[in-house]
């Protein structure tokens, strides 16, 4: 998830930040940027609904955040 962190970066947001807006641990937040662990079904739908990005850009489907 490449594009979790460079897009995150991007809008000025830490780890902590993000983690505690969709309820889950920095080290959470950290193993998907680093490709350690992959989000549930949900938790992706909450990066995608915090962030305002698509669940393909997400998932380095597309470059295209929307």
């Amino acid at each position: 998830m490449k594009n979790l962190q460079k897009y995150r970066e991007s809008i000025h947001l830490n780890q902590l930040a993000l983690a505690m807006r969709i309820g889950v641990a920095q080290e959470t937040i950290s193993a998907y940027e680093s490709g350690r662990s992959n989000p549930s079904i949900s938790t992706l739908l909450k990066l995608c609904d915090e962030l305002d990005v698509s669940a393909d850009f997400l998932l380095d489907r597309t470059n295209v955040p929307i």
